[in-house]
């Protein structure tokens, strides 16, 4: 009588909770009969769910997340990146047995119900008032339609209505369900589901879940394969196959038992199948999300640096991260793998990336007249942390995920040649260049303020020299002499037009030490620099982008091509003659010997005073590259001096030593089975490829070329743009 006396309470008290459930759930579902399946569904979705208000009128029209895929100029895989790594394929591609298995474990009258199935619900409810296993009751398309409202959501706020635990939701989901079912077919539905349907381990969808954890299409699941991954949909992590495979057994099994419920499979296929082992069939592979992994990673990340800040692709950044996310995007790019595995095998070879210096070699490789980066390396491997493992790309500035730059030494020299050139100085022109030198003349170009006097020594010779001459030998005071005459503003000017800036992105200043290359820049602005000498002055901004095609392979917007005339083509071509002297010129002992390629080039070494870096930057008529040496820790507290790189001792490391060799073995890679192309110059007269002299020098009959941009435009009568 004692034990029977307590137990009556507690049972009155679950048959009220099992009424009070029984009630809510009754009015919950004449509500829903109540409901018109159809007429004034697009009205209602908007303007009568509240946090929904950018959702689309028919849901059944909601892109789901995808992979993107970035590939480089042969067609082939650069990297693949995505918010949800899902692959959609049709019913078709999905194994019978996986399609069987969730309606027998999360919905077994799918094929019976309008999309709310009354009787489930009940059946729910009772047992979750009663004290029994919690269930949720959801059918298939209302498991659905939660999911495609998260898919849909485009604000915090409609992100937190689709997730958030309420009645509200629930009689949203369910409203939503009984109007998909008027638009789709149940074959329609079932394929959504086992698209946007999440199976854990970073995997959507039936197709990326199979080959995630047993590396085969949905195809070919066969029926343990195909019951693991039904039970995965009610609790991804908990039955986690990889992680808890005891767990996921339990679960499978329960699958199988509800296919033989079901009557798609026979109780003895269920009891054999349950008796095998969850790890015969697990063959776990992991699919690489992002640029970590890409033969061409520092390249495409900028690829990324661009899709995430081009208005192209959104107005706002929100958008352009929505684009992405979003996705399924075949993204065709201008990397040449050919020339990305030779600049990369060059920078290796020079300087291993663990390397105990910690030095560091850059190159990037544009071609010209297109703009187009068909090479971006450097001997860094992608990670945070490491010897040898960065996610900073040296090779672009701060704005693209790079650095603030690094002197460029006497590379800028070919600025203060083009600048020379440009307002009429004979090329054959001597100026005596001892060491040191000091001189006194420079003047703020703007303001007429007189400079301190500037003191500078030669690192190679001393002596009288002309252009020709001066840049074979790279004299430091033949060219700042030669600064000095035209002024401190026109050869920035000509590095500006050009395309070079500060990585910092403030433009270069005029300064006296402008020609030695005091100014941190980057190799990609150099490149398209160099890129615009041969292009006969053509500028063209750097492109990465050429093509984007959408999930249905429609072609979609990319930045245009920028390409227009910055410098005069006989002083570009000029520039090139001098230039081509420093590699294949007839004056012994030139600083560019070394690096020949078989084939008409034209280059430039650059190292700074202090051996913070050091450079090699040139071209032929149809590539151009830029490189750069030197400690990404600082170079004036690192300097290019008394170190051992790669086993090798070197009491002061210069542009032929090591950038040279680099930009040399990179460009007979990059070229390889292309034929030489010939150098086609218009120069000033008396300017020969080689930097000789072919005749008397000849100034132009009419002069425009003291004007640089729009000026030089307006004097040559070219519309300026």
């Amino acid at each position: 009588m004692k034990s029977t006396g307590t137990k009556r309470p507690a049972g009155r008290i679950r048959i009220a909770i099992r009424m009070m459930v029984v009630t809510l759930v009754a009015g919950l579902v004449a509500g829903l009969m109540a409901l018109p399946a159809v007429g004034g569904f697009g009205m209602w979705t908007r303007n009568g769910v509240e946090g929904f208000k950018n959702l689309p009128a028919d849901l059944s029209e909601v892109p789901l997340p995808q992979q993107n895929l970035i590939l480089d100029s042969w067609g082939r895989e650069v990297a693949t990146l995505y918010a949800q790594n899902r692959i959609e394929v049709p019913l078709s591609q999905i194994s019978p047995l996986l399609q069987q298995a969730i309606i027998s474990i999360e919905d077994q009258r799918f094929l019976q119900h309008s999309g709310v199935d009354i009787r489930g619900t009940l059946r729910a409810a009772l047992s979750t008032g009663s004290g029994g296993q919690v269930q949720g009751g959801s059918t298939i398309t209302q498991q659905y339609v939660k999911q495609l409202l998260l898919a849909a959501a485009t604000t915090p706020e409609e992100r937190k209505a689709a997730t958030k635990q309420s009645i509200s939701r629930k009689i949203r989901e369910a409203r939503y369900a009984i109007s998909l079912e008027t638009k789709m077919s149940k074959k329609e539905i079932l394929r959504g589901y086992l698209n946007i349907a999440y199976f854990g381990a970073g995997a959507y969808g039936a197709q990326t879940a199979a080959q995630r954890y047993f590396s085969v299409n949905a195809s070919e699941l066969n029926l343990t394969q195909a019951a693991t991954l039904a039970g995965l949909v009610q609790n991804p992590s908990l039955f986690d196959p990889t992680r808890f495979p005891e767990a996921a057994l339990t679960r499978r099994n329960e699958v199988l038992r509800a296919m033989a419920r079901a009557g798609y499979i026979t109780q003895a296929k269920a009891n054999e199948a349950a008796n095998s082992l969850i790890t015969t069939d697990l063959k776990p592979s992991q699919n690489p999300n992002g640029c970590t992994t890409s033969y061409a990673a520092y390249f495409c990340d900028y690829v990324l640096t661009i899709l995430r800040s081009d208005p192209t692709f959104g107005e706002t950044p929100e958008e352009r991260e929505r684009f992405l996310d979003l996705g399924g995007l075949t993204i065709k790019t201008t990397i040449n793998p050919k020339a990305q595995k030779a600049a990369q095998k060059a920078v290796n070879t020079k300087i291993p990336p663990t390397d105990p210096s910690g030095k560091a070699a850059a190159i990037t490789m544009v071609q010209p007249g297109t703009g187009n980066i068909i090479a971006m390396a450097q001997d860094r491997i992608w990670g945070t942390s490491g010897i040898g493992k960065t996610t900073v790309n040296y090779n672009v500035p701060v704005a693209n995920n790079g650095t603030v730059g690094f002197q460029a030494g006497s590379t800028f020299k070919a600025f203060t040649l083009a600048a020379a050139l440009a307002v009429g100085i004979d090329p054959f022109q001597t100026i005596n260049s001892p060491s040191p030198k000091t001189f006194t003349n420079f003047k703020e170009c703007l303001t007429g303020a007189p400079y301190p006097p500037y003191t500078v020594q030669n690192s190679t010779a001393s002596g009288t020299f002309n252009m020709v001459s001066g840049a074979a030998y790279s004299v430091n005071t033949f060219f700042v002499g030669l600064q000095e005459k035209i002024g401190t503003c026109l050869a920035p000017k000509m590095a500006r037009l050009a395309g070079v800036q500060q990585g910092n992105g403030q433009d270069l200043k005029t300064l006296p030490c402008f020609t030695l290359g005091c100014f941190d820049v980057t190799t990609s602005d150099m490149a398209e620099a160099m890129a615009t000498f041969a292009a006969h002055g053509i500028h063209c901004e750097l492109t990465s982008i050429t093509d984007i095609l959408d999930r249905n392979g429609h072609h979609l917007p990319v930045p245009p091509s920028k390409c227009k005339r910055a410098i005069d083509e006989q002083v570009a071509d000029s520039v090139s003659a001098i230039l081509a002297g420093v590699i294949d010129g007839p004056l012994a002992g030139r600083t560019g010997q070394k690096m020949t390629l078989g084939r008409p080039a034209a280059g430039k070494t650059g190292t700074t005073d202090s051996s913070a870096a050091v450079w090699f930057v040139g071209y032929t008529p149809d590539l151009a590259a830029a490189v750069w040496v030197g400690d990404p820790r600082g170079g004036q507290s690192h300097p290019m001096k008394n170190i051992t790189i790669n086993g090798v001792y070197y009491p002061q490391v210069f542009g032929s030593l090591m950038p040279g060799p680099i930009w040399q073995e990179s460009m007979i890679g990059a070229l390889k089975g292309l034929p030489a192309k010939p150098w086609q110059l218009n120069t000033l007269g008396g300017l020969l490829p080689g930097g000789y002299r072919g005749g008397g020098y000849v100034a132009p009959v009419k002069t425009c070329s003291g004007l640089l941009g729009d000026e030089w435009r307006k004097c040559k009568g070219i519309p300026i743009p």
